[in-house]
């Protein structure tokens, strides 16, 4: 039987451990599509869940990487055939089903996407989770009639990968884009990227009372927790925040003025239970209109399988930025 190199993540009498091995390739099942990995990511959540740092993997051992980008190379489903381009997110994928961090990747062809003219396996993965979870914020913003006139999207965590697709995307929409960065040093990055000001991060407006002064049209928050609290209280009436990451804790204290008195609309995101003719519609917007010029620039690093252990800790302790591309084999 053919093998592979795989990121392999274990958790047993042994403890918790993770690391390249070798492992057979799967055979596809009825209804299941195997594919030749050309590109994987580094999402936050596979930093927790290469880690042990979060309780995110339900089964062990297993192979990590929550996103892949590939060609297929043997198929058993109806829609796919060998040689299609196909991008892969969310479902199951490193959670308890194996995931992109192998040479190869067998999964149900109801999770696949046939890449959408404009984008390539490298340019798919340059957006992967964070880009497709980028563009459902922007979706579910725009259905609740967020609008320019508004006035200034706020976009926290706007280093990560998430918060760098959503501020490129909402400057070319439109939108005055404010970004929220720790990293002084990315300010220039961002501006290039669509950001018309940056804030450091204790650098937002209003206090601790219920409502504070409207300052913001509307948000896309990848943090949570103090800062999502703080910015319900300052959006304008019928504005609305994306609410997307956690890393700044899991509690929100905050009351329910904004949302009885301004009308202000905390809309969740969440990329993994997404209806496949969404999914379909949302990467067909992020190869065209909602593309980001030079996708290139959205590139943190590029890795190989070995350097995971090392990323998964340098971006949990906030030492990446944009996006970081994972290739499984250097052959390719």
């Amino acid at each position: 039987m053919p093998t592979q190199r795989a990121f392999r993540i274990h958790n047993d009498d042994g403890g918790h451990r993770a690391g390249v091995e070798t492992i057979d390739v799967p055979e596809p099942a009825p209804g299941e599509v195997l594919l030749r990995v050309d590109y994987a990511s580094v999402n936050y959540k596979d930093a927790l869940g290469g880690t042990g740092k979060g309780k995110v993997i339900k089964r062990f051992p297993l192979t990590g990487g929550i996103d892949a980008a590939g060609i297929v190379e043997r198929s058993a489903h109806t829609d796919f055939a060998a040689g299609d381009a196909v991008v892969a997110t969310g479902h199951g994928m490193a959670f308890d089903h194996d995931g992109g961090y192998a040479e190869s990747l067998c999964v149900p062809g109801d999770w696949l996407v046939k890449l959408p003219a404009g984008l390539d396996t490298r340019g798919a993965m340059l957006l992967g989770t964070a880009g497709f979870t980028a563009a459902l914020a922007v979706h579910r913003l725009l259905q609740n009639d967020q609008r320019p006139d508004l006035g200034p999207m706020l976009v926290t965590g706007a280093s990560g990968g998430v918060g760098a697709i959503a501020t490129a995307i909402l400057a070319k929409l439109g939108f005055e884009v404010v970004a929220v960065s720790g990293k002084a040093e990315l300010h220039d990055w961002l501006t290039d990227l669509g950001a018309a000001r940056i804030l450091g991060r204790d650098a937002l407006p209003g206090g601790e009372r219920p409502l504070e002064k409207g300052a913001w049209g509307g948000a896309v928050d990848n943090v949570g927790g103090d800062m999502l609290a703080r910015i319900t209280r300052t959006v304008v009436p019928y504005g609305n925040i994306a609410a997307i990451g956690n890393a700044g804790g899991l509690e929100l204290h905050t009351t329910v003025l904004p949302f009885i008195l301004r009308g202000v609309g905390l809309l969740g995101c969440d990329s993994v239970h997404i209806a496949q003719p969404l999914r379909t519609q949302l990467w067909q917007h992020l190869a065209t209109d909602w593309r980001v010029d030079e996708p290139q620039r959205l590139l943190g690093a590029e890795i190989m399988l070995e350097s995971l252990p090392a990323t998964f800790e340098r971006m949990l302790a906030g030492g990446t930025h944009g996006r970081i591309l994972v290739k499984p084999t250097a052959h390719r």
